[in-house]
């Protein structure tokens, strides 16, 4: 009796995604499917958001941005596994260094873009220069 309690309590203290290191094929299923059921909400949510008008227009932006973040959390979480475990943490630096990667790429590529529209000469010089 007392082995099926501390492994109820042991599955209790698995983190969402985790599931695959415990349990059966069962809690496999359980984690996809509970995955699966909150990325169809945070896609619908995302659909609502952007076209309603229940939402204050300036802030929806702004929401798509949370609820794609959430999505992406979802996804890190319930399909590819990566959670704070200890067997876990070669993973976690992965894809911290990923997104340091991906913001650098783009944080450069708006900056130089900026840099561009300030330098670029003005429209209607540039059209007087072609003719």
């Amino acid at each position: 009796m007392t082995q099926g309690r501390d492994e109820v309590f042991d599955n209790a203290e698995l983190a969402p995604g985790d599931e695959h290191a415990e349990g059966g094929v069962g809690a496999r299923v359980l984690g996809y499917l509970t995955g699966l059921g909150l990325a169809i909400l945070l896609t619908a949510t995302s659909f609502f958001v952007a076209g309603t008008d229940l939402v204050w227009e300036p802030s929806i932006p702004v929401a798509l941005v949370v609820l794609a973040i959430a999505q992406m959390g979802v996804h890190l979480v319930f399909f590819l596994h990566i959670t704070t475990g200890p067997d876990n943490t070669n993973n976690v630096l992965a894809l911290a260094f990923g997104i340091l990667i991906v913001i650098l790429v783009m944080g450069g590529s708006l900056w130089i873009m900026a840099n561009l529209n300030h330098n670029m000469m003005p429209m209607d010089q540039l059209m007087q220069m072609q003719r």
